[in-house]
């Protein structure tokens, strides 16, 4: 099963997609992808303990891959809960040693190895596409990138899902 959820920022997606993960039953290897690359801000590196203690406490193994997907291993029988799709593209275009205008590829392709191997997948993403703000062509290029592979993975889903103020709305 694949599932796409959807929604901006602060919304509720990720306690909706750790909830759906949950749903699915004790009988599955609980894995969640974290693809932020931690900074040296104190409060940022509180913020991510306080995350992963939870996050354990609800069964989950963290694997920590801010570049490419296609290097994870997996065991079997997982529930995958990929965290987040934006902050995994950000990385693998803006960073040195990232894939750069390949990222939407690299990442599609993990992605798919990911469905492959996994009993189930849920995957996180934005909607960064409603300000209606003017920007400069290296966030165009990510804002383009996001949105080919949000429809991409929309196609191969099984169920997509926006939450808009904490409300899961159904769109597939």
């Amino acid at each position: 099963m694949v599932h796409l959820i959807t929604g901006g920022a602060g919304c509720g997606k990720s306690e909706y997609a750790e909830q759906q993960i949950l749903s699915l039953g004790e009988d599955r290897n609980r894995i969640y992808i974290a693809t932020m690359i931690p900074g040296g801000d104190p409060e940022n590196l509180e913020r991510i303990r306080r995350h992963r203690e939870r996050r354990s406490s609800m069964g989950f193994q963290t694997i920590e891959c801010p570049k490419d997907l296609g290097q994870v291993e997996l065991p079997e029988n997982s529930a995958v809960l990929l965290e987040d799709i934006p902050n995994l593209l950000a990385n693998a275009l803006f960073m040195p040693n990232g894939s750069g205008i390949h990222a939407g590829s690299m990442i599609l392709s993990g992605f798919r190895r990911l469905v492959s191997e996994a009993r189930d997948v849920i995957a996180v993403t934005d909607d960064v596409f409603c300000d209606g703000c003017e920007y400069q062509d290296s966030t165009k290029l990510y804002m383009q990138l996001l949105g080919l592979i949000s429809q991409d993975i929309v196609c191969e889903a099984d169920h997509v899902t926006e939450v808009v103020y904490g409300i899961p709305v159904v769109l597939k």
